[in-house]
């Protein structure tokens, strides 16, 4: 997959694809149906029209953390999903001020040149979100490109949304979370330095950052993992923690992935760590000898749970 930052200057091959459109965080369900849409509606390359930071992050960058994936994430999960190229533009005051019509001729016609767009039926754009689906359909007839409006689609009356799954991962429902998403929630990044306390109490842990990714319920859940670089790259299983230490007075939160039989060192390497099965909140406990024999039941717990997976 390639990755193009950029909606001008592009070379002949990156142009005339059809393109899926959205902020795809989390890649659920219902943007699957939308990239499905595009797959489906000319034989052109496809490709993925999407937005970094989060217009949301550019409009209210005070605002908690929400997103349920980093760029990184999303471009894993879009390559696994046969993408060519992602247009992965920068939101900023440019994107910001171009008025529907703009964006259209601009950005889609003049500058990606593309064949065709799929949307979601309660897709926005333009200035003040001023344009609708609907509006994206009118201008496709004027500057010569193709436009399909994709159905919300859910379960019952409940349609899959980003919103949803927060809400499912903020309540520790990894499983409702899956249903939606159609995949395991992941969080992925490079493994940093921490304290190193977990190889002191003999459960040595690969640190992730959560910065800018909405959190789910802390504690501790059943993982499994993925290394996406280095020598040691592959498919694993585990047990992490995230939280914020509480024994240990640290406020900031992160995730801390205790891989089963692993003694390799993942300092620098990237992972991408599944969330599969909640066990436990994250608690206080009295000694660190209390600590140790808890955190020796979540491992065998986790085990199980993952046992055949």
């Amino acid at each position: 997959m390639q990755i193009h930052r950029d909606w001008t200057g592009l070379k002949a091959e990156a142009r005339g694809a059809t393109v899926a459109m959205g902020n795809f965080d989390g890649v659920h369900k219902g943007h699957r149906a939308v990239i499905d849409a595009a797959r489906a509606a000319s034989d052109a390359p496809l490709g993925i029209l999407t937005f970094e930071p989060h217009p949301r992050e550019y409009f209210a960058p005070d605002a908690p953390p929400f997103r349920l994936m980093n760029s990184e994430a999303r471009a894993n999960r879009l390559s696994r999903l046969g993408v060519q190229h992602l247009y992965e533009l920068p939101f900023g005051p440019v994107l910001a001020g171009l008025t529907p019509q703009a964006f259209a001729q601009e950005v889609l016609a003049d500058g990606l040149g593309i064949a065709h767009v799929t949307v979601g039926a309660d897709f926005c754009f333009g200035k003040n979100r001023a344009g609708t689906a609907q509006t994206l359909q009118d201008l496709g007839r004027t500057y010569g490109f193709g436009v399909t409006i994709v159905p919300l689609i859910g379960a019952g009356e409940a349609e899959y949304s980003s919103t949803a799954i927060r809400t499912a991962l903020a309540q520790g429902l990894t499983h409702e979370a899956e249903r939606m998403l159609g995949h395991w929630h992941r969080i992925e990044g490079e493994v940093i330095h921490g304290e190193k306390r977990g190889r002191e109490l003999g459960w040595p842990t690969a640190n992730l950052a959560m910065d800018g990714l909405h959190l789910p319920r802390l504690g501790v859940y059943a993982v499994l993992v993925d290394i996406l670089t280095g020598p040691d790259r592959g498919p694993c299983k585990g047990v992490a923690s995230l939280g914020v230490r509480p024994m240990f007075g640290v406020n900031t939160p992160n995730l801390e992935v205790n891989l089963f039989d692993f003694s390799g060192d993942l300092y620098g390497q990237h992972l991408s760590v599944a969330l599969v099965d909640f066990l436990r909140d994250e608690a206080r406990f009295d000694s660190l000898q209390a600590l140790i024999d808890q955190m020796e039941q979540d491992g065998a717990q986790a085990r199980a749970l993952l046992s055949g997976r």
